[in-house]
């Protein structure tokens, strides 16, 4: 049995980390200021002996007696509509958080991950993204609190591991959607599904034809349990589905899915919204064995499943 710490364990993709770290026989530790994360989530988890819930905020120093043998770095806002409501919150969250996180790791001689993500790579010039894009990133638009902190994020990670030979992983996770995502989290999927279901206008943001590659949930949790696990590879690497469609394409899915009668309406495309994403997952075929399973399909309706619950 190992203790394994997860923040931001009470949000949409924490969660099913900690139910799944349960399952394989550990102990987890979740760490969680309930910014985005709800109680809700692991509501499940609370009667499991094995889990303990700690309400904190990682700006804040944490101590924890027990050793630690794995930290899943997964604390932050993750929407737009999220990282965007208090950006110095959020470019904290990256910054100083993740040196308290490094710090726990490099005090209890734990392997952690950081929780990175696709937005490192910008508004894309390269297509598909592999890790080795440098990226082409806006340093001070609305999105810059997340995605250059994130990038900062990383330096850390590396710095920390060249110079305090701290055990690192990196993952770089794009689009994931499922159960326990937020009704009001601004992420394309939990919006359409939202507005599908109570039969209101979808609204796509620009033209329709930008594109973006959906995973779901528990193949990105496979995904960094792999790496989590994997010795002699550090990553940064690539965790999603390529399989790529546009945000138009996936609105009409949705609404014959959930056998909606919704239209179809299109705003103003948000500055720095990424034309495409998709991810080369070539490097996570190679060293981690991993690619996803579950189609989009399949993934959507246990999903509209979910928020039909809520709805209810």
């Amino acid at each position: 049995m190992k203790t394994i710490l997860v923040t931001g364990g009470a949000g949409f993709i924490g969660s099913h980390l900690c139910r799944f770290l349960l399952d394989k026989g550990n102990k987890v530790i979740c760490v969680d200021n309930l910014f985005t994360g709800r109680k809700e989530n692991i509501k499940e988890l609370m009667k499991n002996k094995d889990f303990e819930f700690i309400e904190h905020d990682i700006v804040e120093s944490l101590y924890i007696e027990e050793k630690i043998d794995q930290i899943y770095n997964l604390a932050c806002p993750a929407s737009p509509v999220h990282y965007q409501y208090n950006p110095i919150k959020t470019i904290k969250a990256n910054t100083i958080g993740v040196i308290n996180m490094i710090g726990l790791a490099k005090k209890h001689g734990a392997r952690i991950l950081q929780a990175s993500t696709s937005e490192v790579y910008g508004d894309p010039l390269e297509h598909p993204q592999k890790e080795s894009y440098l990226g082409n990133v806006n340093f001070n638009g609305k999105r810059s609190c997340y995605d250059e902190g994130k990038r900062v994020a990383e330096t850390l990670f590396f710095d920390y591991h060249r110079e305090h030979n701290v055990d690192i992983k990196i993952a770089r996770i794009f689009n994931t959607f499922g159960p326990n995502m937020a009704k009001n989290d601004g992420r394309v999927v939990s919006n359409f599904i939202v507005q599908a279901l109570e039969n209101k206008d979808i609204t796509i943001y620009g033209d329709g034809k930008q594109t973006r590659s959906f995973c779901f949930v528990s193949d990105l949790i496979e995904g960094l349990y792999k790496l989590m696990n994997t010795e002699n590879f550090i990553g940064p690497v690539n965790l999603g589905n390529p399989r790529e469609m546009c945000t138009l394409e996936l609105a009409e899915l949705i609404i014959k899915l959930s056998n909606s009668k919704s239209k179809i309406k299109f705003d103003i495309l948000p500055p720095d919204d990424p034309k495409k994403r998709k991810p080369d997952i070539s490097l996570a075929k190679e060293k981690l064995k991993w690619e996803p399973k579950v189609k989009l399909e399949d993934g959507l309706k246990e999903t509209i499943k979910y928020f039909k619950g809520l709805k209810g």
